[in-house]
């Protein structure tokens, strides 16, 4: 994937576990890469890694469901790296219940890190890659989407979202050289997932079901996910755009 060489991504959720297996793989195969987070020790950490393997990556506080956060976080990086070539929206939040037992406070922040926070990032950084018709986003969902998962009604309902947005845009931005793809995780272990799981009333026994249902005996890891990512976001993928690929172990097997 020597293509990658120098190309600018921005990766949001870049401190947590699949953002920071994707941020240091895009790092090592010559990317320079904008670690977005609201977490700026954990973004800090990432970048800190991929420099200590002399890569280039530098880490920013972005909160995503702030739009104007956002334009701040894009400019600065296209300031400093330079226009964006690749924007990975990896950042998720998630709450484990029954949908009867949510709340609307819960509902808005699920669509606003989930949903809306994509769509600020989307509209933030596609004008200058239309412009320069060149362009890779990689849009993390979930099975989930498409699915359904008993207890992510609404985090469901939002990476639905995410999944049809990507393919929209995939169709209008064709034309300008930019693709458009959506990674599906399956259960994966991550903090993200260890939160999902103290929602449970056995949270062990949550974690236990959810490997026994995986064909392939185990929960991803943060680097199965990077590689497809990756790949996606690379010339490799050049000639694929408005595609769902499902990195699960097997879990789901859609056609």
């Amino acid at each position: 994937m020597d293509s990658l060489k120098s190309k600018i991504v921005i990766a949001t959720g870049g401190g947590g576990g699949i953002g920071g297996a994707t941020c240091r793989l895009f790092g090592a195969r010559g990317a320079k890469v904008a670690v977005f987070d609201m977490n700026l020790q954990a973004a800090e950490q990432v970048a800190a890694d991929i420099m200590a393997q002399g890569g280039v990556a530098q880490a920013f506080k972005c909160d995503i469901t702030d739009r104007a956060a956002v334009d701040t976080a894009v400019a600065a990086v296209e300031a400093t790296l330079g226009p964006v070539d690749v924007l990975v929206n990896n950042a998720g939040w998630d709450v484990f219940k029954p949908f009867l037992q949510t709340v609307p406070a819960e509902w808005e922040k699920l669509i606003a890190i989930n949903l809306t926070g994509a769509l600020h990032m989307h509209h933030a950084v596609l004008p200058s890659m239309a412009a320069r018709k060149y362009g890779r986003i990689v849009n993390i969902a979930s099975d989930a989407a498409r699915v359904g998962s008993s207890g992510e009604a609404v985090y469901a309902a939002c990476k639905g979202g995410l999944v049809a947005l990507s393919k929209t845009l995939a169709r209008e931005h064709a034309r300008h050289g930019i693709t458009l793809n959506v990674v599906c995780p399956g259960p994966t272990d991550t903090a993200l997932l260890a939160g999902v799981a103290e929602g449970a009333a056995n949270p062990e026994k949550l974690i236990e079901a959810f490997t026994r249902a995986i064909p392939l005996g185990r929960l991803g890891k943060p680097d199965d996910l990077a590689k497809a990512i990756v790949f996606f976001g690379s010339d490799d993928a050049g000639f694929i755009t408005g595609q769902v690929l499902s990195v699960s172990g097997g879990l789901t097997m859609n056609g």
